[in-house]
């Protein structure tokens, strides 16, 4: 097992990992930007080294640094968390190349995956359904026309690089096609520095649902269930829960045999998602993020299973510590991102935080670095904490949420508390029945 990991993150990922190191009985460095200098993952870990200033191009996203400072620490693994440099293929050969363990996937499948139409061809070939869309990626309009006829309006056009909805456009028809090509293809490029796009079937009332899986170097792969996060502004999550509303038992068993068998075949290590839209009954892929998830403590709320610590268990070579029978499901979890973003607008809200109250109790899990007096810095994402909640029913994980949310206090900053306050007493979300467009279309509803 290691005896020192570099966390190559900050926030609540950099506090979750420590907390699993921690417990594993590992040493951990903390690297961090001068911004964040009093951030908690920074006061609590064994060794702190500063990697830069607070741009993250120049800390968190600064390769040559992040190395130094597992060089000088003696540090012999590196868990990248997620975001910044977690999908960056060529980080985790870097990493290899030195001597040092990446705690993730290959690099060689961190980058098929990272390529939209790569990822498509890979699934299709291991047995997992995709959704009906172009080849590669589309040259010009013509090869455009030629898809979308083929495989009908509307049509959605997605960059082969891309992620967080940049460079995504809908075309409802032939005319609004060219528009929707050529500022598709502007995004792509300027988000990502790839401007490759490609052609899929537009799903007009899909739901989102991940299936977790781990994977080790001893060929055995296992999934931990399925997720429901079809709660998404502008194709970012806000809510996720655990098990699915929409799926049945056999639907749930037969995606994740699927899922299994495709990612044996290919030999997968470590933790990572796969993800479908679901629309009557038919599940297809859409990418798989090589990594761990914001939204992974549902899943270990309802199977037990620390994710973070099998990460890091898998990275040191170590079997599994579960076969797929071992995998059994105990209740219902949800899981509120809370974002320093005013709850109507969504203004990012940095600032520093008067009063913090965490919500407690039976069933309650808040992963947070906030504490009172920290003060939330512009340069990153707003995420600042997760409130999950677990109850033995839908139901009574609905009521143990609404409790804790109120309990929640954080003052100074703009919060989206409030936000989540109105979701879980919704009638159509307390009765499962959302996709990927309902938040956007009710919250027009409320203006």
């Amino acid at each position: 097992m290691f005896e020192k990991v570099l966390i190559a993150n900050r926030g609540e990922v950099a506090l979750r990992i420590h907390r699993a190191c921690r417990e594993m009985g590992i040493h951990t460095v903390a690297v961090h930007s001068t911004a964040d200098a009093d951030a908690m993952h920074v006061r609590l870990a064994d060794e702190a080294v500063c990697i830069g200033p607070p741009p993250a191009a120049e800390s968190y996203l600064n390769i040559p640094s992040i190395l130094a400072a597992a060089e000088i620490t003696n540090a012999d693994a590196i868990h990248p968390g997620y975001g910044f440099l977690s999908e960056n293929a060529r980080f985790a050969e870097i990493v290899r190349e030195h001597g040092v363990t990446f705690i993730g996937p290959t690099p060689e499948h961190i980058r098929l995956m990272g390529d939209k139409i790569a990822a498509k061809d890979a699934a299709r070939s291991l047995g997992i359904p995709v959704v009906p869309g172009s080849d590669g990626p589309v040259p010009n309009l013509e090869v455009g026309l030629k898809v979308a006829k083929e495989i009908g309006y509307p049509v959605l056009i997605k960059a082969t690089a891309g992620g967080g909805g940049r460079g995504m456009k809908v075309a409802h028809n032939s005319d609004k096609l060219s528009e929707a090509l050529s500022t598709a293809r502007a995004e792509a490029g300027a988000a990502f520095g790839n401007d490759q796009v490609y052609i899929e079937k537009y799903l007009s009332t899909p739901r989102h649902i991940e299936v977790q899986v781990l994977g080790d170097s001893h060929g055995n792969v296992i999934h931990l269930g399925e997720r429901e996060c079809s709660l998404q502004r502008r194709h970012q999550k806000i809510l996720e829960e655990c098990p699915s509303p929409a799926l049945n038992a056999s639907e749930r068993e037969a995606i994740g045999d699927v899922v299994v068998r495709g990612l044996t075949k290919l030999g997968y290590l470590g933790a990572g998602t796969v993800e479908f839209l679901y629309e009557d009954g038919k599940f297809y892929f859409i990418e798989m993020n090589t990594r761990v998830q914001v939204e992974h403590p549902i899943t270990e709320a309802v199977t037990g299973i620390d994710i973070v610590r099998e990460q890091i268990r898998i990275a040191a070579g170590a079997p599994l510590g579960y076969t797929q029978k071992d995998v059994t499901f105990h209740g219902h979890a949800i899981e509120c991102r809370i974002n320093a973003e005013n709850p109507v607008t969504f203004a990012p809200s940095p600032g520093r935080v008067t009063d913090y109250h965490p919500p407690g109790g039976l069933g309650v899990r808040v992963d947070s670095a906030l504490y009172a007096g920290y003060s939330v810095p512009p340069y990153y994402d707003s995420l600042i904490a997760k409130l999950i909640v677990h109850g033995p029913t839908r139901n009574e994980c609905l009521m143990r949420l609404r409790r804790a949310l109120e309990e929640f206090v954080v003052g100074g900053v703009d919060t989206t508390i409030d936000l989540h306050r109105k979701l879980v007493t919704n009638a159509d979300f307390v009765n499962g029945q959302y996709d990927v467009h309902w938040l956007e279309r009710t919250m027009a509803s409320w203006r």
